[in-house]
This record gives C-alpha cells, structure tokens and sequence, in this order.
C-alpha cells in the first residue's frame, strides 16, 4: 500500500472513530436527559401524592434560598415584619384625622406615620366607646407624649399610662400583661379604664382625676386642667382651625369647651357615658 493509501485508511479510521464517539455521545445524553424526565415525573407523582415531603422540599428551598439572601444582606430579612408596624400613611386619612395627625406630629416632633395610625384608632375606638377621639388622644399627650414604651415610677406603662398590675383582667383578652406596650392594645386598655372613671364619677373631669389615681385626694395636680387643655386644642384642630402646634389655650372644663361654628359644645358625646 502505497504512502497516499495508508494515510487514506488513517483517516478514515478516525473518521469512524470520532462518528462512533459522537453517536455514543449522543445516545448517552440521549438516555440521560430521558432518565432525568422519568426521575422528574416520578418525584412530580410522589411530591403530589406525598404532602410531607412537599412541605420538606419547600422547607429545604426556602431555608436555601434564606441562607443566600442572609450572606448577601449580611443581615435576615423578615418580610411579614411590616404586620407588626404600627403605622399608616396620614394622605388615607378623613381630612379631619390627617390634620389632627400632621399637628400631633408636629408638636410632639414623632412621625407621621405612626401617629396616623393611632389617631385613627382614637376616631374608632371613640365612636364605639362614646368618647370624643381628640380627648382620647389629649390622655395620650398628657400621659406619654406618644411614647408607647413610656412607664412611670409607679408601673403606669404605655401611651395612656394604664396600670398594668392594676388592670390584669384587660390584659388578659390580649395576650397578656406585655401586651401593654403595644400601642393599639394600650389605648384600648385605657379607653376602658377611662370609660369606667368617668361612670364612676359622674363626670369627665372627675372622672380624669380617678383616671391619674387622685380620686381620694384635695387635688390632682393640674392632671385634669391640662387634659382638657390640649383636648380644647385638639378639638379646634380637629374643626379645622389653623393652630399652631406651640400656641398654649387656657384650661378648660366640659362647659367651656366650644367650637367657633354655631357654639356646639365640645363634649356632647362624653356626657353620654356618664348619663
């Protein structure tokens, strides 16, 4: 055989060689990519059969998934934390409740957000309760300047300084005493406790100084006259009048309380409660 003839034959043998290799190639993936469907439609079958083990893998995905955002992020996120926030934002608010809010904000120098968020609370709580919602928000200023972790030196704890040791039995439909510092619970806690002062009394002054633990004393310390200043200020701001957050109102009682329009007196809607 001839030099030409040989190297003729040498490539043909490879040609044969790399064709043997590809279709070996191609029948390797070929069935591998078809045991791969098969092992997939199997596990398909067994997750939707097998709801334990579906919930396994969903666990293992997400703790991975978990793990590569905590080493990215350098710290762990936890989406569902924005349930626990206590905050809404004051443009969805009734007119009336937004000026109430953006002037607490103000004049107290706390956000916004948080402070809407309350302030419509007051608005429902105080329709069901019978209460005028700026009064429950003058007890929250007076008491707590809207710190809801405030507590004094008597264990009066939250935004309306409820005595949490005292009233337990409250507690207790939320959870628990801790329950005291969350703000929605407090200002529930202390509307109840209000509502009960001011039964007793018969009045909403003599029902404050009940509220601040002066019932049994000569007098409550200017408590009630400063409650139901910021509560003429409040009010005022709630009808729309341009207050400045730093202008001071003398003190008020029930009777003196009165809105520019028509004189309607300020607190109608406590006088109920105590009738």
């Amino acid at each position: 055989m001839t030099a030409s003839g040989q190297l003729a034959a040498v490539g043909s043998g490879l040609r044969t060689f790399a064709g043997d290799v590809a279709e070996g190639f191609f029948e390797i993936t070929h069935n591998g990519l078809a045991l791969l469907g098969v092992l997939t439609a199997l596990t398909v079958v067994l997750l939707g059969t097998r709801a334990d083990l579906r919930q396994q893998g969903e666990d293992w995905l997400a703790d991975r998934l978990l793990a590569r955002k905590v080493a990215a992020m350098g710290i762990t996120p936890e989406p569902g934390a924005i349930e626990r926030a206590t905050a809404a934002d004051p443009r969805e608010l009734p007119r009336e409740q937004a000026s109430v809010t953006q002037w607490i904000a103000r004049k107290y120098r706390v956000a916004p957000e948080p402070v809407a968020a309350l302030v419509a609370e007051a608005y429902d709580v105080g329709r069901s309760s019978k209460l005028e919602p700026t009064l429950i928000l003058a007890i929250m200023a007076v008491e707590s300047s809207f710190n809801p972790f405030a507590q004094s030196t008597v264990g009066a704890q939250g935004l309306m300084q409820v005595m949490t040791s005292v009233h337990t039995d409250k507690y207790q439909h939320f959870g628990g005493n801790y329950a005291a510092f969350d703000p929605r619970t407090n200002l529930r806690v202390g509307v109840k406790v209000l509502q009960e002062c001011v039964a007793r009394a018969g009045s909403l002054v003599g029902g404050l100084k009940y509220y601040v633990g002066a019932a049994n004393l000569p007098t409550d310390g200017g408590y009630a006259d400063k409650v139901m200043a910021e509560y003429a200020r409040l009010y005022q701001v709630a009808r729309g009048h341009a207050l400045p957050p730093t202008q001071r109102a003398a003190p008020a009682g029930a009777a003196d309380l009165r809105a520019s329009t028509g004189g309607t007196q300020a607190p109608t809607v406590v006088a109920k409660l105590a009738s």
